[in-house]
């Protein structure tokens, strides 16, 4: 390698080389450095980040959201505390509300805030579909207790995990039959169903009965997070969490470029080599390891190596900022409390149904589902102090059953077809249309934007906007999977995207198990 080549770097041989600086790749960067490794992170864009990032999208709003993605749950606290991070959630006061119509009257379930078995009872007309709840969640949470600590370990076999899990009936609902069985032989309620499939669904187009359980695998992934499965805000915005990680990654003594693409990784020997450009030049540099934090289609394009199964992404994301929260049919519901948790939206078990069908056929669900999130209401520093004096909101869209394939033949027309599809579901639960509540950036523009699962992949190469990178693994030990689920067929090159074993959403469990295996621990 040439000095020319180099010079943007201290040195021209590193422990590790991490191409890709989203959260993963921060955190297995810091986790190296701190164990006293060279270590130098390549990212392509101008900063840092990648999905979990905040900005203020609309001109000249001081309004921050989490762009792409919205909550944490999966971050264990052991990197929390392992690295030192700056970085907190906080708990929303409502788990969710769910709009609905009985008997013609605009009515809801709300769990949480401490009215839980009132409002079942209210809406299904006894306590049975409440215990059913208690006791379906308990079982999960049980789980969630013993699996989770799993993620930041090396690999379990299948049979170590369902003896850690110790409850056959657990066992069966989530690894062994599709999650559609567990839901219906537990809850008979329509509604109720839908709430709790759509844990099943967040990111993964299937139908709840799918043979492959690839919904169980979602769901899994949705209800152990943290032990508990609960999903909170980060305190100033996912931008919060990447920060603190570059921050202490940077502290550690890793180095951390922009602006650098990688193109090419050359194996061989005793160390690879990263190829990489820059807007003025290409250059090159040797790891003793190379950790990608990228999806595996990019790892097998660097490797110059045939590409794996494609991905394909099925979501809408829609961020608004309002001037104040709509008002709702249901007025037993103070708005604050609705949109406080997860706002259901055409979620019915049925509804759900049949927008995959209709999805599934080539055709965009007449009725979209979707869930809203305000963050603002849990964490108003993400409001610049005039605008949470007035009231302005901040509000993220996750639309499901809208999958990469219904976008190629007109993009743009379809994401606008859909955006106002999705926003006529939610315009029927409410006494205001949501566009008379939008705030409006300087130039006079309604403060709202729509991602498909293709602007997803154009602008952070997600692969077919996936989420995940891919369908996402039980968190057990494969024919493929290494002791820590991040390894390739090349020892010198590891995989710390969310396309890992036990990857997917913010978590920074692949970083760790990246570092974890660099380290040969």
């Amino acid at each position: 390698m040439s000095a020319a080549s180099s010079a943007s770097f201290s040195r021209s041989v590193y422990d590790a080389v991490i191409v890709g600086g989203g959260h993963n790749g921060l955190v297995a960067a810091a986790y190296l450095a701190r164990a006293g490794r060279t270590v130098l992170v390549l990212e392509r864009l101008g900063d840092t980040g990648g999905a979990a990032v905040s900005t203020r999208p609309f001109a000249g709003v001081d309004a921050r959201l989490s762009r792409y993605a919205y909550l944490v749950s999966l971050l264990p606290a052991g990197i929390v505390r392992d690295l030192g991070l700056s970085f907190s959630v906080r708990k929303r006061t409502v788990s969710s509300y769910t709009p609905a119509v009985r008997d013609g009257r605009a009515t809801g379930l709300l769990v949480g805030g401490g009215g839980t078995r009132d409002s079942f009872a209210a809406l299904t007309g006894s306590d049975r579909e409440y215990a059913a709840w208690e006791a379906f969640y308990g079982r999960t949470r049980q789980v969630a207790e013993r699996v989770f600590p799993t993620l930041t370990e090396p690999l379990p076999t299948r049979r170590e995990l369902r003896e850690r899990v110790g409850d056959e009936t657990a066992w069966r609902m989530l690894f062994e039959e599709p999650i559609g069985t567990a839901i219906e032989e537990n809850f008979t309620d329509d509604l109720v169903r839908g709430v709790v499939l759509t844990d099943a669904l967040i990111g993964t187009f299937a139908d709840a009965h799918d043979p492959s359980l690839v919904q169980n695998r979602c769901f899994l992934y949705h209800v152990i997070g943290g032990g508990t499965g609960d999903w909170d805000v980060p305190v100033g915005g996912m931008g919060a969490l990447t920060g603190a990680l570059a921050g202490a990654a940077r502290a550690a003594g890793a180095e951390i470029v922009t602006g650098h693409e990688a193109i090419r990784i050359e194996t061989g020997g005793s160390a690879a080599e990263v190829v990489f450009r820059t807007d003025a030049r290409e250059g090159a540099v040797a790891a003793r390891k190379v950790l990608v934090n990228a999806s595996p289609q990019a790892l097998s394009a660097l490797l110059g190596e045939p590409s794996p199964p494609p991905a394909e992404g099925a979501q809408l994301k829609v961020n608004m900022l309002l001037r104040r929260l709509p008002r709702l049919r249901d007025h037993s519901v103070d708005p604050r409390q609705a949109f406080a948790g997860t706002f259901h939206i055409a979620e019915g078990y049925g509804q759900l149904a049949a927008a995959y069908a209709q999805a599934a056929a080539g055709h965009l669900p007449e009725a979209p589902p979707s869930e809203i999130y305000c963050h603002s209401l849990t964490d108003p520093s993400l409001l610049g102090p005039g605008l949470a004096a007035q009231g302005y909101q901040t509000l993220t869209l996750f639309g499901l059953h809208t999958p990469a394939r219904l976008f190629h033949e007109a993009p743009d027309a379809t994401r606008d077809t859909l955006l106002e599809a999705t926003l006529a579901e939610l315009d029927a639960h409410l006494d205001e249309p949501i566009a008379d509540c939008l705030a409006l950036d300087e130039a006079g523009r309604p403060c709202i934007e729509a991602r498909t699962p293709l602007d997803l992949e154009h602008e952070l190469r997600l692969p077919g906007g996936h989420i995940f990178h891919g369908d996402l693994a039980f968190p057990w030990t494969g024919a493929t999977t290494g002791r820590w689920g991040v390894e390739t067929a090349h020892p010198h090159v590891l995989l710390c995207g969310a396309g890992a074993v036990r990857g997917g959403g913010v978590s920074g469990i692949p970083g760790h198990n990246a570092a974890m295996a660099a380290l040969g621990r």
